[in-house]
């Protein structure tokens, strides 16, 4: 049966659909609260889908589906699905590595240490923790607060009746009560789990007021030192978890969600709050093969941390409504107040977690990220070629003296240094930048053309705004570039694109790595033009100098400044020392003109 026959067969009932290649293989998962109309919607005719949409359509083979109750079941069957086939067009995680986790075992005298394997024997996880510094953190808080055991023994009645276990150094300086040894009792040392797995779970303020009450019957029983004892506790509690308290009310539960997109790439943070403070956070990117609408990113991103921390909070904080309802969950947009600042705060550990994992990728594989900073700066320019090759012009005058023109190469998103041009401005007397763009844009791809036609540049850059930008524009079209290259302007300003034709100027991500490129290239053929700029001041002022002193020819200036080696030191020369070069009178000549 063809597929299009398929389609007209497929229920009006939420489900999860599933495309196959002709070799069989899984290559795309979906959800729908309606498979039929959600299907139809990709064999609809090929202009009206974008490009990576087009491209999964022409492999599809065959399809089928599952219908489920619900749209909140769907997407948790195609989050499972996605995990068990891994098709090549879905929303992939990004981030595959382990998360580290603390474990509680089940023992006699559980053991409270740090994993990042979870194993079915009975042990109870906590997280997982999106560093490991945050989770030893904890495990050093709960050692100097309680007297936990270290060791790996299996420490039970029996163990303890014979004897078998000798304490340790711990025991000695009184970091474990010693259980090996029966000096604490099943009983107290359970109470200490007890409390360490409530305040993992978020009951903080139980165990405070538990503390509160244990601290004020010691005191009126006159056991001063129970008392302190348990307000040292009180105090230690406190200070470690005054960062986390993030809301004003201390029964305040919540999750939060909170996305950052970067072209096909979208960077995620999840903090779970439980009375008022952040028990558990965790970062998570996906890549998105084929469009996806951020509140189809959101829900695949809820449906993820649901498999992996459980049940969701009844309240769930998101920047915007996700396209799944889920059963017995209140979606909150906040505008104001604790639970606007708790999102703010999630999406500020999303920014970090995306510039940390560019700056990883930029160490770890330079050439695949410089690849995709092209990629979205053609994406954010509409090329069509990837412009592996940008060159940026840049004028450079002061009150119209000595005029110059730079012209920076960048191939591969790096600087190609031993391209670079720099040009005297010939043809324009005073300070006119847009005729002076129009004649150095013209010199060098007329000269390109003739040298080298086979490498010109996909993208060329203009510092400055419209002017500049339309001046360079008409030299390309006088040589006929005007359909073969990209041009656009660089403002400083605000940092807007100018580009040709358009009214509208264009504004980039302040993050993102395609301005970022452009503000680089520009900013290197600003300091290559002054660079050149300086350099003729300096030989016009030497100029200015020697040579208009009567008698000092140019080899008289030249052999001067090879064996002085600056105008202020022939200055400073005495007169018979100079007259040794050029004679007395003219020595004399000189050194009454450097000192006027």
């Amino acid at each position: 049966m063809e597929i299009r026959d398929k389609i007209s067969l497929l229920p009006h009932s939420p489900g999860v659909y599933r495309y196959y290649d002709s070799a069989g293989n899984v290559i795309y998962v979906g959800k729908a609260k309606d498979i039929h109309k959600r299907v139809a919607q990709y064999f609809v005719p090929p202009e009206r889908l974008n490009t990576k949409t087009r491209i999964l359509v022409s492999k599809i083979a065959d399809l089928q589906y599952s219908v489920v109750d619900s749209e909140a079941d769907a997407l948790l069957l195609e989050n499972n699905l996605i995990k068990q086939y891994k098709p090549r067009y879905n929303i992939l995680l990004k981030d595959s590595k382990t998360y580290p986790w603390i474990c509680v075992t089940s023992e006699p005298y559980p053991r409270v240490y740090l994993t990042r394997r979870l194993e079915k024997n009975g042990s109870e996880y906590f997280g997982p923790y999106s560093t490991v510094m945050h989770a030893r953190g904890l495990l050093e808080f709960f050692e100097k607060t309680w007297p936990l055991r270290s060791c790996r023994h299996k420490i039970d009645s029996s163990t303890i009746l014979r004897g078998k276990i000798r304490p340790c150094l711990d025991f000695h300086i009184g970091k474990c009560k010693g259980c090996c040894v029966g000096a604490v009792s099943m009983e107290e040392y359970g109470s200490w789990i007890a409390e360490i797995k409530a305040m993992l779970k978020g009951g903080l303020g139980d165990v405070i007021r538990r503390y509160e009450a244990s601290m004020k019957e010691a005191a009126e029983r006159l056991d001063f030192e129970t008392a302190q004892e348990y307000k040292d506790r009180i105090g230690r509690l406190q200070k470690h978890y005054s960062r986390s308290i993030i809301t004003s009310s201390r029964d305040n539960d919540a999750d939060c969600f909170s996305l950052v997109f970067d072209g096909p790439d979208a960077y995620g943070n999840f903090l779970r709050v439980r009375g008022g403070a952040i028990v558990q956070s965790l970062n998570l990117g996906f890549r998105m093969q084929i469009e996806e609408a951020p509140e189809a990113v959101l829900s695949e991103f809820i449906a993820e941390i649901e498999s992996k921390f459980g049940t969701l909070g009844k309240e769930i904080v998101v920047p915007f409504e996700p396209d799944v309802q889920f059963p017995g969950v209140h979606y909150v947009v906040p505008v104001k107040g604790d639970k606007l600042s708790l999102l703010e705060l999630s999406a500020k550990n999303a920014r970090e977690y995306h510039f940390n994992t560019i700056k990883q990728k930029a160490h770890t594989d330079p050439d695949e990220f410089r690849r995709s900073v092209l990629e979205e700066l053609r994406t954010a320019l509409g090329m069509k070629e990837l412009p592996e090759h940008i060159e940026c012009f840049d004028n450079s005058n002061i009150q119209g003296t000595n005029p110059v023109a730079s012209c920076v190469v960048f191939r591969g998103a790096r600087p190609s240094k031993k391209d670079y041009r720099k040009f005297k401005i010939k043809t324009v007397i005073g300070a006119n930048d847009y005729a002076s763009m129009k004649e150095v844009v013209n010199r060098r791809y007329s000269r390109l053309m003739a040298e080298s036609p086979d490498d010109l540049p996909q993208l060329v850059v203009i510092d400055g705004g419209k002017g500049q930008l339309e001046f360079a524009w008409q030299a390309l079209c006088e040589l006929g570039l005007q359909d073969k290259l990209t041009v656009v302007g660089l403002a400083k300003r605000l940092e807007e694109v100018i580009r040709v034709g358009d009214p509208y100027p264009l504004f980039l991500d302040r993050n993102s790595q395609a301005l970022k490129v452009l503000q680089q290239i520009r900013d290197e053929a600003h300091r290559f033009g002054i660079t050149f700029h300086r350099s003729l001041r300096s030989k016009a002022a030497v100029k200015s100098a020697l040579s208009e002193i009567k008698g000092v020819g140019k080899q008289t200036e030249e052999r001067l400044l090879l064996h002085y080696g600056s105008v202020a030191r022939i200055a400073a020369a005495g007169q018979e020392d100079l007259a040794s070069f050029v004679g007395p009178v003219l020595a004399a000549r000189i050194l009454e003109a450097l000192k006027a």
